[in-house]
């Protein structure tokens, strides 16, 4: 049996570095705040209106998919900027690539909420 307690001491500060990389992102990043609210008011909206546990699947799965788009997307901006200091047209090609998908990711994520929360937020109005 390894009884390695670095290796669980890494694995700690493993995440210490992820969170504080999710820190940075909604530090840094403007669009990530409105990722943040988007968020929230997902999450409310789905413990409001009760949403199912496959709703919540979708509703999370589709949440994280726009938290890591964003994320990487801020990766490449941030590696391009580094890197090239001019303009260099395959830079701009990447960046505009990575937020186009980061695009893809939000209108999906945005059709999955209307789909689920539309029909039950129009019941709420029509039952009062």
């Amino acid at each position: 049996m390894n009884n390695d307690k670095g290796g669980l001491k890494r694995r700690m500060k493993s995440f210490k570095y992820a969170f504080t990389g999710i820190y940075e992102l909604i530090k840094s990043e403007p669009n990530a705040r409105i990722h943040l609210i988007a968020t929230i008011a997902a999450v409310a909206a789905g413990f409001f209106l009760q949403i199912s546990n496959a709703e919540w699947c979708v509703i999370l799965i589709v949440i994280g998919l726009v938290w890591a788009a964003e994320a990487f997307n801020t990766v490449v901006e941030k590696l391009f900027d580094h890197f090239f200091t001019e303009y260099h047209e395959t830079a701009r090609v990447a960046k505009d690539v990575a937020a186009g998908a980061v695009l893809v990711c939000a209108l999906v994520a945005l059709a999955c909420g209307v789909i689920i929360f539309l029909p039950k937020l129009i019941s709420v109005i029509g039952s009062h």
